[in-house]
């Protein structure tokens, strides 16, 4: 089994499992493979790292990776470190970020950082249309010092 990292001509990201490299060939040409937020049949392999399968490898479950237990100090030094990167990076677009993210992923407006307020149905909606948002930890921050 064979799984690609995909991408159509809008920039939606997608997995497709396929039996062999020669299987997802044929099914590009058969115009079987489409985009399953738009539905585009132009479609493109992305790069991807190669999964290796060699005995006696490390369970990935038991791999070791470097963790940390900050104090909540640090963690809200960290924070407001962020909260003044995204304030002076990201353009303050307020009630209109939905409509804003939607002009921005279909380059209907210029490419750039916002920020905003969105409700939760709003920010699930453009997570359907392959619009990556993330909420704000700190959205109290702005109305704090940022020290």
């Amino acid at each position: 089994m064979k799984v690609f990292n995909l991408s159509c001509d809008l920039d939606h990201t997608f997995e497709g499992w396929f039996a062999s490299s020669e299987e997802f060939d044929r099914q590009l040409a058969a115009g079987l493979v489409e985009c399953p937020i738009c539905g585009s049949r132009s479609t493109d392999k992305m790069p991807s790292a190669p999964r290796l399968n060699i005995s006696g490898a490390q369970d990935p479950a038991a791999v070791k990776e470097p963790v940390a237990l900050p104090n909540e100090a640090a963690m809200r030094a960290m924070l407001a470190q962020m909260a003044r990167h995204i304030l002076a990076n990201a353009e303050d677009v307020g009630e209109r970020f939905a409509e804003e993210a939607r002009r921005i992923h279909y380059e209907e407006a210029p490419r750039r950082s916002i920020r905003g307020v969105a409700s939760k149905d709003e920010a699930a909606a453009l997570e359907d249309e392959g619009i990556e948002v993330m909420p704000l930890p700190f959205a109290d921050v702005p109305k704090t010092p940022l020290q």
